[in-house]
């Protein structure tokens, strides 16, 4: 794969870069654009080169055929207006939530409908490239640039493509903020234990624990996760008992429209951020 150029140097980029490297990839050939200089200094630390701004890149763009941006949102159109009418012969691959394709596409260039051009999902347990990415591409990406972005998704976890952009509102509200209705749930699970009598040291562990074990086993697992708790659910059990109390409230009706209320949210952003 050849080099890759990050737009913006956070630890999303970082983990990236991290798995890039970890599969072969030389660090020389990773480069970002980051202000903050602290955040540049753990860029530089893994052998990358780092410019504090766009400006001092763009005259630097052939040495990349990949560029990656990977900046809050908010900050898209202002990071990637020096590069208006440069990455025509670039792929690009753009990992902030909401941000549209066609929006994307239209700050970077006057005629952007044929860019190369990706719009990806990634979750934050790519932090330990254990990430899920939810991606799409219109029909103009290449075959060969599609390899590209597998190659560079896949050292973060695992890619899933999408055939409609809009589902990828529907991805970020499942896997994007998923880690976050997990981390809720460990907590609860914790919080709920140290109410039992259980220290909470070792009510940590055990919430932990059995969350990772449990999503190993589905991981592992041929049957569906309803099968697997019907496995764990005696008649008149310990487990039935706890369940029957979370259905009679309704638990899983409100996981649900929490989701949904996630995926409103992330077209909403859309919205808000295509008006300029």
């Amino acid at each position: 794969m050849s080099g890759v150029l990050f737009v913006g140097g956070g630890k999303m980029m970082q983990a990236i870069a991290q798995g890039l490297i970890a599969r072969g990839s030389p660090s020389a050939t990773l480069a970002a654009i980051e202000p903050d200089a602290t955040v540049a200094a753990q860029v530089s630390a893994m052998g990358a080169k780092t410019f504090a701004s766009a400006e001092q890149a763009v005259p630097h763009l052939a040495q990349w055929g990949s560029v990656v941006l990977a900046v809050k949102p908010q900050m898209m159109q202002a990071a990637v207006t020096p590069f208006r009418g440069r990455l025509r012969n670039h792929l690009i691959i753009s990992i902030a939530a909401g941000t549209r394709a066609a929006d994307i596409a239209r700050w970077v260039d006057d005629d952007g409908v044929l860019l190369q051009l990706v719009r990806a999902m990634p979750n934050t347990p790519a932090l330990i490239r254990a990430g899920v990415t939810g991606a799409f591409a219109g029909a103009a990406l290449s075959p060969s640039n599609r390899q590209v972005t597998n190659e560079l998704l896949d050292a973060i976890g695992r890619t899933i493509w999408f055939e409609e952009e809009a589902q990828l509102d529907a991805v970020t509200a499942v896997s994007g903020s998923g880690p976050a209705y997990v981390f809720y749930m460990i907590e609860a699970l914790e919080t709920a234990a140290i109410a039992e009598g259980i220290d909470p040291a070792t009510a940590r562990v055990l919430a932990i624990e059995t969350f990772r074990g449990a999503s190993l086993l589905a991981a592992a697992s041929a049957d569906p996760p309803a099968v697997l708790r019907a496995n764990v659910t005696s008649r008149g059990g310990t487990t039935a008992a706890a369940l029957k109390h979370m259905d009679d409230a309704n638990l899983a009706r409100l996981f649900a429209e929490g989701v949904h209320q996630a995926r409103l949210r992330a077209k909403t952003l859309g919205d808000e951020l295509g008006k300029d």
